[in-house]
């Protein structure tokens, strides 16, 4: 669907990027009618994670948004750092499942990273249902070094030690929806 822009990796990249060339997160072209570009539409204000900034408040920032005049539909595109539909950031997800898929208990992984523990079970269980294939699937004809690797738990500790999740969903962004 290509909502991450791979390029920003960083907040404080992310803003710099938004002031200097905006035209780095624009379109080339609709991405659900596939019709001419689609033009800046405002931005919306998007909490970064859960963690408070250093004055107390939450932590925001600004995501551009996107018209297309074909499908009349808006579109918005973020950077990698900036998890699409969560409330925690790549890393603090990654650090959870490298835990867990070392074989340390689900409650110990979220203590470790501060997470509730059902949010860290619920990111394992993702990594084990069978839609997770599709990306194991696009992962490995990406990255051949990862097709040597068994399915389940060695799959996906090889490709977070080689790619890093942020990468990894940013990757798979180009195909398929990142949950």
């Amino acid at each position: 669907m290509h909502r991450i822009v791979a390029s920003v990796t960083t907040l404080e990249q992310h803003f710099q990027t938004l002031v200097e060339a905006p035209e780095t997160y624009r379109l080339s072209a609709c991405p659900r009618c596939g019709r001419g570009r689609p033009w800046g539409h405002g931005c919306y204000q998007r909490k970064v994670d859960r963690r408070p900034a250093p004055d107390g408040s939450r932590r925001v920032a600004p995501v551009p948004r996107y018209f297309c005049r074909g499908c009349g539909r808006t579109h918005s595109r973020l950077p990698r750092c900036i998890a699409p539909r969560r409330w925690y950031d790549w890393i603090v997800q990654q650090l959870a499942l490298v835990w867990t898929l070392a074989g340390v208990s689900v409650r110990a992984g979220a203590q470790t990273v501060g997470v509730d523990r059902h949010t860290v079970r619920r990111w394992r269980d993702w990594l084990q249902a069978p839609a997770a294939a599709r990306y194991v699937f696009h992962l490995r004809s990406r990255w051949p070094q990862l097709g040597r690797v068994d399915d389940g738990p060695p799959f996906w500790r090889e490709a977070l030690a080689h790619l890093g999740l942020p990468q990894a969903m940013a990757s798979l962004d180009r195909e398929l929806t990142v949950p």
